[in-house]
């Protein structure tokens, strides 16, 4: 499935995992007081391998994943104090990759979209470097992490 910039989320046939909530530091914050723009990569980051280390993607010592490609857009500023929610939702689980649309929120305001963006994860051979395809256990239980409507 193919998603196109103008069809971005909140996309209701979207499955998503459980949400990762992550409280905001005051060192997370830039000169404007408020979340740096790198941040948000590293809330999404913390959000996906929390998702891969549920699914035990990583419990094959020679398997590996790479980030193949991210994207975020900011769309309202983070102050501190804040907890983060990051909604991850399936894309697509290809032979070896992993499509994944992303929403930040915050705790106590559902539904109220502060960054979202996309992220393509590929499985890879830890000893090679080399792309690496998902066994039939592995996609199961990557479909399974996406169980919610």
């Amino acid at each position: 499935m193919s998603i196109q910039a103008a069809d971005r989320l909140p996309l209701p046939s979207v499955r998503w995992a459980e949400p990762c909530v992550i409280p905001v530091r005051w060192g997370d914050l830039d000169a404007m007081d408020h979340v740096n723009n790198t941040v948000y990569f590293r809330y999404f980051e913390e959000a996906r391998v929390q998702l891969l280390a549920a699914a035990g993607i990583f419990d094959d010592a020679g398997r590996g994943s790479v980030l193949a490609q991210a994207s975020c857009d900011f769309l309202k500023p983070v102050l501190y104090p804040a907890t983060v929610v990051v909604r991850q939702g399936l894309v697509r689980i290809g032979r070896s990759s992993l499509e994944v649309e992303v929403t930040l929120e915050l705790e106590g305001e559902p539904g109220v979209v502060y960054a979202r963006g996309r992220y393509v994860m590929v499985g890879s051979d830890k000893a090679t470097g080399k792309s690496m395809p998902w066994t039939e256990a592995e996609a199961r239980r990557l479909e399974q992490m996406f169980s919610i409507s």
